[in-house]
């Protein structure tokens, strides 16, 4: 192979593991590349540069997203400026994909903070009810070692913040892949972006919007979040509070239907009323999701208490033969086994933040089968 044609098929295939998120790093995938393609060593000429690699994953997405990536380019950057704004006194700057328009599905919301204190970046979070996690990553280059601060944000997008000292607002950061300085915009300079590009669309309309139509996975966690602090009668629930109780009803119902989503919400979500009124939490469960779940979802937690009437043979005949009467009731056995099943001392169960982050997947995953 002649070393341009070499140079386009490495391209291509460290885009194509990029894409589909078998790689996360350009040089990794530059290097399984070179290696799947070639027997013995590639002369360094003849790789394929980190912006040539970049233009091949946006060809990718352009083949497999159509359409629907530019939408998605439209709404992330819509969600940045909220989130910009929300944190606004920490200087935070857009950078990446978002903002040079280069995004693929599974893309993340890039921001530079600016801020001499984690936590009063997120008390922003704290205040809104908004999960996050924070993380601190060391990287190792040109032996130094450096240690960097994340803020995850969970929204309808991924987010990484990206701490940094206040005394760094002015400082030049370059790109890991083109080598020069990063392109980045405050939030002035994102509101002229969104004008210049989307003039059909009123920005404060549909910020306002955005925000009187909440993110339903950012609502389940900020009801779920206070059920720790809900206890429960020993003799019937000895693993302790609700939230723990409901992380293990969903392990459970995770094992066994790990891809219907709205089985696993009704698991979840099945005693959220408990934290609003405890002598009626299915009602208040239920109200409190109006317009969230689906139907499905809503007849399954509507229905649990009386699935536990069927195990110990006090329901009556009519109502039992309602239930059966629903093309749900094999799901509403097995949810309430598994109800009953979470309730063990001292089970390790999966962190709520993950149990949310798994929910937000399962479209992912869904798409990228289709594939």
């Amino acid at each position: 192979m002649n070393p341009s044609k070499l140079r386009r098929a490495i391209a291509h295939e460290a885009a194509r593991l990029l894409y589909l998120h078998e790689e996360s790093e350009y040089y990794r995938a530059k290097q399984k590349a070179s290696r799947r393609l070639c027997q013995g060593w590639v002369k360094p000429a003849d790789l394929p540069t980190n912006s040539e690699i970049r233009d091949a994953v946006q060809s990718f997405a352009r083949m497999h997203e159509g359409p629907d990536r530019l939408d998605a380019l439209r709404d992330m950057r819509l969600t940045a400026l909220r989130v910009m704004r929300l944190i606004g006194k920490f200087h935070p700057k857009l950078i990446g994909s978002v903002l040079t328009g280069h995004v693929r599905q599974g893309s993340d919301i890039d921001i530079h903070v600016f801020s001499d204190s984690i936590e009063a970046v997120a008390a922003c979070f704290d205040d809104e009810c908004i999960p996050y996690e924070i993380e601190r990553k060391q990287v190792r280059k040109d032996g130094v070692h450096t240690t960097y601060t994340h803020i995850h944000v969970r929204e309808s997008y991924c987010i990484e913040l990206t701490i940094y000292k206040e005394n760094m607002r002015s400082y030049g950061f370059k790109s890991s892949i083109t080598g020069k300085l990063i392109e980045r915009a405050s939030m002035h300079e994102l509101e002229e972006l969104l004008k210049r590009e989307y003039p059909e669309i009123d920005t404060e309309r549909t910020l306002s919007e955005m925000n009187e139509t909440p993110d339903p996975y950012q609502v389940f966690y900020s009801l779920l979040l206070p059920l720790e602090n809900v206890k429960q009668h020993p003799k019937y629930h000895p693993e302790g509070d609700v939230l723990y109780h409901s992380l293990q009803v969903f392990d459970l119902a995770c094992d066994a239907m790990p891809y219907d989503e709205e089985f696993l919400l009704a698991a979840l979500l099945h005693d959220i009323g408990k934290g609003i009124d405890s002598t009626a939490h299915v009602e208040s469960g239920l109200e409190a999701l109006e317009g969230l779940i689906t139907e499905r979802t809503q007849w399954l937690i509507a229905n649990h208490m009386e699935a536990h009437k069927i195990f110990d043979g006090t329901i009556g005949s009519r109502a039992h033969r309602r239930l059966r009467e629903n093309e749900s009731y094999q799901d509403l056995l097995l949810l309430s086994e598994c109800d009953r099943g979470g309730r063990v001392p001292g089970a390790v169960t999966t962190e709520l933040e993950e149990v949310i982050d798994y929910l937000r997947s399962l479209g992912d995953e869904s798409w990228s089968r289709n594939l």
